[in-house]
């Protein structure tokens, strides 16, 4: 199996095009086109990292983190990031990052978190925008069926709904000119077909692989499409997710259940409020930004990372924010990505590091 079979993968799971601007999400290192030997699972990629993966015969290491992520303007071994990029070239291993992309889909990293707080009704806190896109496409009656099936391994899901589109039927005309080779009619005269206008939305960084998907089984030698950006959100993609307990806590039975469940030294939080939790917002990561969202939301406590001391003041007796650490709110990232490819490719080895890479440590 090659490299490339398993970046598949992964970019079905979470595609490029949903990572954010500032990202740098991808194949990093490598040729995607090498034989892959093994893999292995990390949060982020150090020079211990590439060296496991040499002692253990595995050519991919897979990293939530980019290791390139401000850019490279020299490669001499000065930093932690350059002898991890050389140690990395000099092996043979390739490094394929998958970060806000993963971030972005509500079965990704927050889903985890979600699944060890055993939350419940989970909806995106800030769903990504102008990421659907429709393809509107034209098919003879008895191919519909064929044409919609083949559009509906690429797109057509709505939330919980998958296989949805739109129909109708109507007359389309043509004239094929010389050389053509028409599928009904004759060269030369105007011939009229009964046909299904079909409509189908899709995740727009899929756009080439549903073209693909609607000209390997339409029957007319040119297929009509048309495709349309659209500015719909969905609850499928965006950051954060909100979910309901399944009973309610305290605020300080929440925050030691965080604690035996995230094998957290500490919680950094702002003041209690003294409120019984039944609601909880959760981003792995940096999630200050979703701060006023999180409020809005409903939910009693946020849960999220890298909070700065004047963000704090944001909770303004209306949330408790409960700032984890970024490691320690992202750590299930590597059990996810394991237990999805490992599901994928059973046959093939699939590791989990056993190098521990948060930097942050504590004096207790």
């Amino acid at each position: 199996m090659k490299i490339v079979d398993i970046i598949k993968c992964l970019e079905t799971l979470a595609s490029l095009h949903l990572q954010e601007d500032y990202d740098n999400a991808g194949l990093l290192i490598g040729d995607n086109k090498n034989e892959c030997t093994g893999i292995i699972i990390a949060l982020d990629v150090t020079e211990k990292v590439v060296q496991e993966a040499v002692e253990k015969k595995c050519n991919l290491v897979i990293a939530h983190h980019p290791i390139i992520f401000r850019g490279l303007k020299k490669l001499n071994g000065s930093n932690y990031v350059e002898r991890t990029v050389i140690s990395a070239i000099k092996n043979n291993i390739a490094v394929y990052a998958i970060h806000t992309n993963l971030d972005n889909v509500i079965y990704g990293v927050n889903k985890r978190i979600a699944e060890k707080l055993q939350l419940q009704n989970l909806q995106v806190l800030l769903p990504k925008e102008k990421i659907l896109k429709k393809l509107v496409t034209f098919s003879p009656n008895d191919n519909a069926s064929k044409v919609r099936d083949a559009l509906f391994t690429v797109g057509g899901r709505l939330g919980k709904y998958s296989e949805c589109s739109f129909n109708v039927q109507g007359i389309g005309t043509f004239k094929a000119g010389e050389g053509a080779e028409p599928y009904v009619g004759e060269i030369g005269k105007r011939y009229e077909e009964n046909e299904t206008r079909i409509e189908v939305i899709f995740p727009a960084g899929s756009q080439e692989e549903i073209v693909q998907a609607l000209k390997a089984v339409h029957p007319y030698e040119e297929v009509a499409y048309d495709i349309f950006q659209l500015d719909n959100a969905t609850n499928d993609f965006g950051s954060g997710l909100t979910g309901e307990l399944k009973e309610a806590l305290s605020e300080d039975e929440l925050l030691s259940e965080l604690k035996r469940t995230f094998n957290l030294q500490v919680i950094r939080h702002s003041p209690y409020l003294n409120k019984r939790v039944s609601k909880v917002a959760i981003c792995g990561g940096a999630g200050s930004f979703l701060i006023p969202l999180a409020k809005a939301s409903g939910s009693q406590v946020f849960i999220t990372s890298d909070i700065k001391y004047h963000e704090f003041f944001e909770a303004d007796s209306k949330i408790l924010i409960a700032d984890i650490g970024h490691y320690e709110s992202e750590q299930f990232t590597i059990d996810l990505l394991a237990d999805i490819l490992k599901e994928k490719f059973p046959n093939f080895a699939v590791l989990k590091t056993e190098t521990n890479t948060n930097p942050v440590n504590y004096n207790t």
